[in-house]
């Protein structure tokens, strides 16, 4: 989600106010000037936004409204996917004033009095009509209505309606349908990772892979069962497990029967070169005395720590069982059948204990996490700035003592110390398997709270493609989803189980001091609590923010190892958003036979779909790709030392609401994405370019060979005309030796005349012969070379033997004793009506009689 705008200034000037008044008038909630905002009378069903997402509904509508957080005047709805704040004058979606309903930890009504002098001031003083609404997003947000408009109570009973539907299929995820934002089944995609860790990424797996059984593939140490596909080893797991090769499927239901939940040790983590091996289960059911054993679950721990010898030498490796929780926790579930391992039981084996606490001691933390930063925000939610709060008190006025107060009430939130504690314990695991190769076995009580966080940030630290995004999602479907944390218990939302009843109920305590619970907010004015109006407690015992703290762990590595991960901060802020939205349904239920049982993966919406719809809009310059992400940087294991693991408050997330400026990113990171931008701009105007110029390139290469080509053309040319034109004068010459007069007009027509005794006689005994004959021109220099003249002489009486009359009156090349020294020329046919002459000049060249004929040039 966006931060929220910067605060806009109402109508009321306090320029001329006192600043001590300034300080009560706002704490009392006096700054609010309820006459000045004019409700508009609209009718839900007219109601037509833009804003509004596929299939979302207003369901209630509150005119008038202000957001007491940053004073600004609008339109409250009621959706039934969320709480929805437009801006009176612009018609705005207010980030801060929107909330999605699944985020809404819990909310109340509030009426506020400001103290009067007398009982008729008191009187003629209206109170103020205050919703209080508490996310699950760090954020704390009031809503002042308009008194006497019963405007605050259709909100609230919309909210109680639909904040908490008694049936799953209620949700807004089922209500919308997947539309465009579908998916493979996250089946499929657990058995592509599973293949991965076996070595056999080139396999692809299928739905028709998993209905017929085929995926339970195997390498030398491992292989995937489908003992649980019906889901009768353990409800909680996934339909596929990575177990022992050599241990059988009879062996597992055994040891099964000695483990909480039957959440037997299976692997989750594997080095197919080294052999090493991530292993989880919930915590064994030893009893009070802790004396209680079963050899098959010895004997499959055993299995876990089995060895290559072509890797290791020996045939066992190491094997660490770290344990979550404090050491005295894990003594105390022994009074209920749980308990811890004894390492004399285990051959080889170490007992750690990381000393985690568990969800409830999580839940209380982010709650006083949230209200100091709500207290020290730049803007609280009671519309007061931290800098202005109790006089004396202030950071301007000289006295310390407020800030030694209020880092005193960050540590107090413990919030840190946990996240620190989970950081240290995923590096200590990650380590004993990078380095030593060992087995590591983790669990808790369960083995779905802090054995998940565990593993899996350890899995981060071990493997680099966990810190991809397609990694990372694999990641999270593969310990989270799969191996069952209950997501739908930790955020509060219904349950399969739970869908035939109501398992929320109102709780009756008072509002009376829930809006001021620091110490430091105590009240000018009197809050005033309505017994008839009890705030709705939606947090139930089991909702914990662990998946929260999680990511809150990834934050913080990403801030330690900056060209390690491909995602950025941004990206985990969405991600969280998604979660906590129930807007998809990828994290509903609170395992995957649920999941199955709801079709979620079929009837609801995708979150990865979304996100990587996202990405696609924009290409690399969106903010969920890490600038900095250098993946040859950390091709192995990230392994931070203990002093590295120093975690501090995730800007983004924590500091979003409370302190908007502060939570953006840092200058450099914003001026390193706008010049990553301009440089992709100019890496495409550079491609783009390189592209003209090679197209440019071979055009001049492809124009020089042309020219080239018109170049030898040419030549050739200049010589066929050379020697036509040679030739064309020898013929000349040869035809007028013979008597005959050439002409050749303009037109390129060449006509013969032939004169001579013999024709003159021939005419005068016959009929006048055409002494004048066409024939075609002489080709011109730039045509072929293969060059023919051809000079006929038609007569109606020609003697019976003319050829040898023309030979001896008029050829010189006539021999002595009657031969013809141009054999070749064909220069008559004897016999036959027709006397002709016809010069082939390509039979010039074998004439020995041209060099001393023709005389040359």
């Amino acid at each position: 989600m966006a931060a929220p705008k910067p605060r806009t200034t109402r109508s009321r000037s306090h320029r001329d106010v006192p600043d001590l008044e300034k300080m009560d008038a706002a704490y009392s909630w006096d700054a609010l000037e309820w006459t000045k905002i004019e409700p508009v009378r609209r009718s839900v069903s007219r109601v037509n936004l833009d804003c509004l997402l596929e299939a979302e509904q207003v369901i209630a509508e509150g005119y008038g409204v202000v957001l007491v957080n940053t004073d600004e005047a609008g339109t409250l709805f009621v959706t039934n996917y969320r709480l929805l704040f437009l801006s009176e004058g612009t018609r705005d979606v207010i980030a801060l004033g929107t909330i999605p309903l699944a985020t809404i930890d819990k909310f109340n009504k509030i009426v506020v009095k400001t103290n009067a002098a007398s009982r008729q001031s008191e009187k003629s003083s209206p109170s103020r009509r205050l919703l209080q609404v508490i996310g699950k997003d760090m954020r704390i947000i009031v809503f002042g209505f308009r008194p006497r408009t019963k405007q605050r109570r259709k909100v609230y009973d919309a909210l109680l309606r639909c904040m908490k539907p008694a049936r799953i299929w209620d949700l807004y995820a089922f209500k919308s349908g997947p539309s465009k934002y579908s998916n493979t089944d996250p089946k499929v995609r657990l058995l592509n990772e599973y293949f991965r860790l076996l070595g056999k990424g080139s396999l692809h797996a299928s739905m028709s892979m998993i209905e017929d059984g085929s995926f339970t593939l195997s390498n030398e140490l491992w292989r995937i069962t489908k003992i649980n596909s019906n889901y009768t080893l353990c409800q909680s797991y996934p339909f596929a497990l990575v177990v022992p090769k050599h241990f059988s499927d009879e062996e597992m239901l055994q040891a099964s029967t000695f483990r909480a939940r039957c959440r037997l040790p299976v692997v989750s983590w594997c080095n197919p070169g080294t052999g090493a091996v991530l292993a989880r289960s919930s915590q064994p059911l030893v009893g009070l005395m802790m004396n209680m054993r079963s050899n098959t679950d010895e004997k499959l721990v055993a299995a876990l720590c089995s060895n290559l010898a072509s890797v290791h030498g020996s045939s066992r490796r190491k094997l660490y069982i770290a344990d979550a929780r404090p050491r005295k926790n894990a003594l105390a579930n022994g009074a209920m059948g749980g308990g811890s391992e004894s390492s004399s039981n285990y051959f080889q084996s170490e007992i750690v204990f990381f000393g985690i606490d568990n969800i409830h001691a999580m839940r209380e933390s982010l709650t006083r996490l949230r209200e100091y930063l709500d207290t020290h925000g730049e803007k609280s939610s009671d519309g007061m700035s931290s800098f202005l709060r109790h006089g004396g008190w202030t950071w301007g006025g000289g006295n310390l003592s407020s800030m030694s107060a209020s880092v005193s009430t960050l540590g107090d939130s413990g919030w840190l110390i946990h996240v620190q504690s989970v950081l240290a314990g995923s590096a200590w695991i990650a380590a004993r398997v990078a380095l030593e190769k060992a087995t590591v076995l983790v669990h808790c009580s369960d083995g779905w709270d802090r054995t998940t966080q565990l593993v899996s940030l350890a899995s981060l630290l071990l493997d680099p493609y966990y810190r991809t995004f397609a990694g990372f999602q694999a990641l999270i479907e593969k310990d989270w989803l799969a191996f069952g944390h209950p997501f739908s218990d930790r955020s509060g939302m219904p349950t399969i189980s739970g869908s035939g009843n109501m398992p929320y109920e109102l709780s009756r305590q008072s509002s009376t001091g829930s809006f001021s619970s620091s110490p430091m907010r105590q009240p000018s004015g009197a809050f005033i609590s309505q017994a008839s109006s009890p705030p709705h407690a939606q947090t139930s015992n089991n909702c914990s923010p662990i998946f929260l703290q999680w990511v809150d762990c990834v934050s913080q590595l990403l801030r330690m190892y900056p060209f390690a991960f491909e995602f950025s901060s941004a990206f985990l802020v969405d991600l969280l958003d998604c979660m906590l939205s129930c807007r998809f349904g990828n994290f509903l239920c609170n395992c995957e036979k649920e999941r199955q049982q709801c079709a979620v993966s079929e009837v609801c919406g995708c979150l990865w779909a979304y996100l990587a719809d996202l990405r696609a809009s924009e290409g690399s310059s969106h903010v969920h790709y890490n600038l900095f992400y250098e993946p040859t940087k950390h091709e192995g294991p990230i392994l931070p030392p203990a002093a590295a693991l120093a975690p501090t408050l995730w800007p983004q997330f924590h500091l979003r609401w409370a302190c908007p400026k502060e939570s953006q990113a840092g200058e450099l990171e914003v001026r390193c994405r706008k010049m990553a931008i301009k440089f992709s701009e100019m890496q495409k105007d550079k491609e783009m370019a390189e592209r003209k110029a090679q197209e440019m390139t071979a055009a001049m290469e492809s124009l020089k060979s042309e020219l080239q080509n018109e170049k030898q053309l040419s030549i050739s040319a200049r010589n066929a005309a050379k020697s036509a034109s040679k030739e064309c004068e020898a013929i000349k010459r040869a035809i007028q030796s013979l008597g005959c007069k050439v002409q050749v007009s303009s037109n390129g027509y060449c006509t013969v005349d032939i004169e001579g005794d013999l024709m003159k006689k021939s005419n005068q005994k016959s009929h006048p012969a055409s002494r004048r004959v066409s024939h075609r021109s002489l080709p011109s220099p730039s045509e072929e070379n293969d060059l023919s003249l051809s000079i006929t002489v038609t007569a109606d009486d020609v003697p019976s033997n003319p050829l040898g009359h023309i030979c001896e009156a008029l050829c010189p090349l006539r021999t002595r004793d009657g031969g013809c020294r141009w054999p070749d020329a064909g220069c008559a046919h004897l016999g036959s009506q027709f006397i002709g002459l016809k010069a082939n000049f390509d039979a010039f060249d074998q004439l020995s009689i041209y060099d001393g004929y023709f005389k040359p040039e």
